[in-house]
């Protein structure tokens, strides 16, 4: 209850809204909620999930704009992952990828090891953090109107974008995608460059 503001979205529906019509978008999620949310929304070749690697989700969506600048990367992660290496946002606004957006689902808490307040939840601003790190785009979003204006920003709009979405900490059922990170990978990798790039 950063600032004294409640978070009243909806997670799961957020994800479902940004997730409604993915086309060729590349898709990164951080451990825990983000990948279930997205798996239950959608699971296909082109989502890469990660069941471990805290804090690696926004770097990966970086390293994965910059080797593909035509293509849309979405990374979708948690407050708690991209705090634990938030030094990320100052090399993601210098480079300045048009194509990456980073959407955080902020429910305030440490989804994974049993709804501790997270740093946010004491006043840390993650939009404000990625704007003072020279994102083109920076937001923290608290309710239904102000997602839906950002909906088009997040989705094609120039980028780097980070869209902090203030989420309610609740509990859903878990569709849980394959664990085996080398299958992942290979799935993804096959998705975007074909069958010839598996060796």
């Amino acid at each position: 209850m950063a600032g004294g503001k409640t978070p009243t979205l909806n997670r799961r529906e957020v994800v479902a809204r940004l997730l409604a019509d993915p086309g060729d978008l590349l898709l990164i999620t951080g451990l825990g909620s983000p990948t279930w949310d997205c798996a239950t929304t959608i699971d296909r070749d082109l989502n890469f999930y990660l069941r471990g690697a805290m804090g690696s989700a926004s770097s990966i969506g970086l390293g994965l704009a910059l080797a593909q600048p035509q293509r849309r990367v979405l990374v979708v992660t948690g407050d708690a992952e991209l705090m634990m290496t938030a030094g990320s946002l100052a090399t993601i606004g210098a480079q300045g990828p048009k194509n990456l957006s980073i959407v955080v689902l902020d429910n305030e808490h440490y989804g994974e090891t049993g709804m501790q307040p997270s740093l946010t939840s004491f006043g840390a601003d993650l939009g404000a953090m990625a704007a003072g790190a020279g994102f083109k785009v920076a937001e923290t979003l608290w309710d239904e109107a102000a997602l839906a204006h950002a909906l088009p920003a997040i989705l094609t709009g120039d980028g780097p974008a980070l869209h902090a979405i203030k989420v309610k900490a609740e509990d859903y059922p878990r569709t849980l995608p394959p664990s085996d990170g080398a299958y992942l990978k290979d799935r993804f990798r096959q998705a975007l460059l074909g069958p010839d790039s598996i060796a």
